[in-house]
């Protein structure tokens, strides 16, 4: 007769043991983070030019609001131009 823990422990023992065999293959491949370290980076620098310019674009509306159109373009550009530099990461990730 199965007991209602009786599942769970077994799922938790099976996890335990697949993740086991997991860590020979993430031991190997540790070394090897060279090319994804560029991509690091240019996500890094992304992630913040996104940031300074959406900041910027709505302080920019909080002091003129009559000028949402242009300035929302402007910072559509200017987001564009730093997720264009995690892309060239991602290239340069899986170029090498």
């Amino acid at each position: 007769m199965l007991r209602v823990g009786d599942r769970k422990e077994t799922q938790r023992k099976r996890k335990e043991i697949s993740m086991l065999e997991t860590l020979p293959v993430l031991a190997a491949e540790a070394g090897n983070f060279g090319p994804f370290l560029p991509l690091a980076f240019a996500g890094l620098g992304a992630g913040v030019g996104v940031g300074i310019v959406g900041g910027k674009a709505a302080e920019a509306v909080g002091r003129n609001p009559s000028a949402f159109g242009s300035i929302l373009t402007m910072a559509i550009i200017g987001m564009a131009l730093a997720e264009a530099i995690a892309i060239y990461g991602l290239v340069i990730a899986f170029t090498k």
